[in-house]
């Protein structure tokens, strides 16, 4: 089954996550699709992620929340063999809050690589570390809430409900979907739409994906354009394959072997279990 995304709303902002360098396909000035809401491509407006509130955010914009793959408030902790693609950092927490990855400190004191590095590829960034690393992260902590609260406000979803909470088998299509409970994904679910559309995914409660199971993108989907704003904590378990920039009010916790194609970003915690984080 395949759902048609059908309102319209009056403004639009699309960020993506990748450095500038990679976005040729976005230019901000071929926007044509008719969408009033997302002039890009389907479904609603994009929270943005940048510090200033625009549309791009640089991979090395440490203001941005957008420049990490994990960002949380109450500290990242690994166990196992673990492989993060990009940068993590942890604010208002102190350095000490982020466990789990044997870091070594940089002679700058501003940020720390973990040993080995492929547990995080690039930087590692902790509140007490040398400035601008606190100013920076305070921002970027900052820029994580306001997209929250803005994936949040959006109204007049396409979809209310949809399938009483569990969307395992289901193929959707951009939109803004809503929930007042919890979603589960006990079954593989698919995400069809070009590389400009969006979703949100507004949830009330719990998100959980159930063990082996996955969700895969179709017709040039990008994780970068897929939002979930959660209440409480999102759950990824056992080898499931999650896609998507995670939103949570709460925690973040990937289990054994689980992949997320996005970013973990917690006002919480986030809790890494031998998985794997690409964005």
């Amino acid at each position: 089954m395949k759902y048609k995304s059908n309102s319209v709303l009056t403004r639009f902002l699309i960020l993506t996550f990748l450095p500038l360098s990679f976005l040729t396909s976005c230019n901000p000035g071929s926007g044509k699709s008719g969408n009033g809401r997302n002039p890009y491509g389907a479904g609603p407006s994009a929270p943005s992620l940048s510090a200033d509130g625009g549309r791009f955010t640089s991979s090395t914009d440490y203001a941005s929340a957008g420049a990490y793959a994990v960002l949380s408030k109450s500290g990242i902790s690994n166990s196992g063999v673990t492989a993060i693609t990009g940068s993590i950092g942890a604010s208002p927490i102190a350095a000490t809050g982020i466990t789990g990855f044997s870091l070594a400190m940089d002679a700058s004191n501003v940020f720390s690589t973990s040993v080995p590095h492929s547990l995080v590829t690039d930087k590692v960034f902790g509140a007490t570390y040398t400035s601008p690393t606190p100013s920076n992260l305070t921002s970027a902590i900052s820029s994580m809430e306001r997209a929250y609260v803005a994936a949040a406000g959006q109204t007049s979803p396409d979809f209310t409900e949809l399938g009483a909470g569990n969307i395992g088998g289901m193929t959707l299509a951009p939109g803004l979907y809503k929930w007042s409970t919890d979603l589960r994904i006990t079954t593989t679910a698919y995400l069809s739409g070009g590389p400009e559309d969006v979703w949100i995914f507004q949830v009330a409660g719990y998100v959980d994906i159930s063990s082996a199971q996955s969700i895969i993108l179709q017709g040039g989907a990008q994780p970068r354009n897929i939002y979930w704003q959660v209440a409480n904590g999102v759950t990824l378990n056992t080898t499931s394959t999650f896609v998507g920039v995670v939103l949570s009010q709460t925690s973040v916790t990937l289990n054994s072997g689980a992949t997320l194609r996005g970013r973990a970003f917690a006002q919480t915690s986030v809790i890494i279990n031998a998985s794997t984080i690409t964005p």
